[in-house]
């Protein structure tokens, strides 16, 4: 018998704002602990929240990224329970009224038979994030400048069948946000966590398993990592015939192993009712407008459009869609070109090089577009080699200017005159008798060395194809 996983995700996701969702405390990361706090985010009695605007911005632009709806009715709630990192003894965050609904998110994957994935979204909602406890020997600390930055939890359906699925559609899930502008998604700096809901059941069964949860991973190869665990324990602990039963459990990443947190039986009654303080939020037409105006477009769409309008292989639209401003710049150079791929080579074998050795953005470049397709024009039209291409290239990235400027004020205009290279052929097949004996007895590599010679002779402006074919010509004549 066969049996299959069946996973969905709940991913938290800071957004992207410079103070907390309720008060004007600077969300920052790397603050000295306990520095970026105030009454309001401390819980202290008396005190009023204010809905941070761009976070509300942030998560109804999210709802647009992922294809979901805006409802125009949300509200906050209270979530109660005691916790040391829970200042308030509770968190506000959205229940039964978020404010975005169902979308769904597309991804490449290579386990798919289409090559792509699809995942549905149940919710992305809009809450609160709480301090961050850190244990020591025999006692703990509380930082709570984490606590009340704008948290945002988007919730999949169980759409996920394996361990590579989830990972891929947790990358592609950041890289909307990043582009989008919702979060940095810096997971070194806790920007995004998620916790993974796994059951599995027989191939063919429609009824779901019992579902497991693992607890605030912090890392997308954690991830993976656990599903790669978890699912084959569930799977042999129902073929020894045992019944799994609803838990929590931990991810021991050391031990590479997970492990019972607490049961159903001990699952909080959270005890949710409508935040008193806040108003419901009722987004209007021209706010909805306004946001909606922020929509880029994704990397997926990105890519699938460079493809198909450039005809560039999936390779090289990956790299332009990955880096904006390259791609920006591909695209600007490769309007309306005959060769958009020699554009796209140029851009990702030598600009791209050149930018990284020397630390610098395609802002900081001393050229526009314009030059770079003036550059492979002139390659393309054999006025000037490979070879003196890349002198050129070189010089344009350290002082600018214009290729035909920069060819013509070094003398690396390549020679295509028939008649010139005739004579330069000459010369060379009569100081080199013995390999032109040899090609004429049938040694087709000679041919390369007479046209070394030559080139050498021309100092390399001769035109390669056209001395190939001259002295091709002369030696079979």
């Amino acid at each position: 018998m066969e049996y299959e996983a069946i996973i969905g995700l709940e991913t938290h996701v800071q957004l992207k704002t410079k103070s907390k969702m309720w008060c004007g405390c600077a969300n920052a990361f790397g603050s000295d602990p306990n520095t970026n706090v105030c009454p309001v985010c401390l819980g202290m009695p008396g005190v009023l929240p204010v809905a941070n605007a761009e976070a509300l911005k942030l998560t109804v632009l999210t709802g647009y990224l992922l294809n979901g709806e805006i409802p125009r009715f949300a509200k906050f709630d209270r979530k109660n329970y005691f916790y040391p990192d829970s200042a308030k003894n509770y968190q506000v965050t959205q229940y039964d009224k978020p404010s975005t609904l169902g979308g769904w998110l597309e991804f490449e994957f290579k386990g798919a038979p289409t090559g792509f994935a699809r995942v549905r979204i149940t919710r992305a909602h809009l809450e609160e994030d709480v301090g961050k406890s850190t244990h020591f020997d025999r006692h703990s600390g509380v930082d709570f400048n984490r606590a009340g930055v704008p948290l945002l939890e988007i919730v999949s359906e169980p759409d996920l069948t394996s361990s590579d699925m989830a990972y891929e559609y947790l990358n592609a899930l950041k890289d909307v946000l990043i582009r989008g502008g919702v979060s940095d998604c810096d997971m070194e700096k806790g920007m995004v966590r998620c916790d993974v809901n796994v059951s599995v059941r027989l191939k063919g069964e429609t009824k779901l398993g019992a579902k497991i949860e693992i607890k605030n991973m912090n890392s997308f190869s954690g991830v993976r990592r656990a599903l790669d665990y978890e699912i084959p324990r569930q799977i042999e602990a129902v073929k020894r015939g045992e019944t799994l039963r609803q838990e929590t459990r931990r991810w021991d990443d050391m031990a590479g192993i997970t492990e019972p947190m607490r049961s159903k039986e001990d699952a909080h009654d959270y005890r949710y009712f409508p935040e008193p303080d806040l108003m419901p939020f009722c987004p209007t037409d021209e706010w909805l407008t306004e946001v909606k105006a922020r929509v880029v477009e994704l990397p997926l769409q990105r890519k699938l459009r460079l493809i198909r309008e450039f005809g560039l292989p999936p390779g090289d639209a990956q790299v332009l869609s990955d880096n904006l401003e390259l791609g920006r710049f591909f695209e600007t150079a490769a309007k309306d070109f005959k060769n958009p791929k020699a554009i796209a080579n140029w851009i990702i074998n030598n600009l791209a090089a050149k930018l990284a050795e020397s630390f610098a953005e395609v802002g900081d470049l001393k050229f526009p577009p314009a030059a770079l397709r003036e550059l492979v024009e002139l390659v393309e039209s054999r006025k000037i080699s490979s070879n003196q291409a890349q002198v050129v290239f070189a010089e344009l990235f350290a002082n600018g200017g214009t290729p035909s400027a920069i060819v013509e004020a070094n003398g690396l205009a390549q020679v295509s005159d028939t008649g010139a290279i005739e004579q330069l052929a000459d010369e060379v097949i009569a100081a080199n008798p013995g390999p032109a004996a040899d090609f004429r007895a049938g040694k087709v590599a000679a041919l390369n060395f007479l046209k070394g010679q030559l080139m050498k002779l021309s100092k390399g402006k001769a035109n390669p194809a056209v001395a190939g074919e001259v002295l091709e010509r002369k030696l079979r004549g």
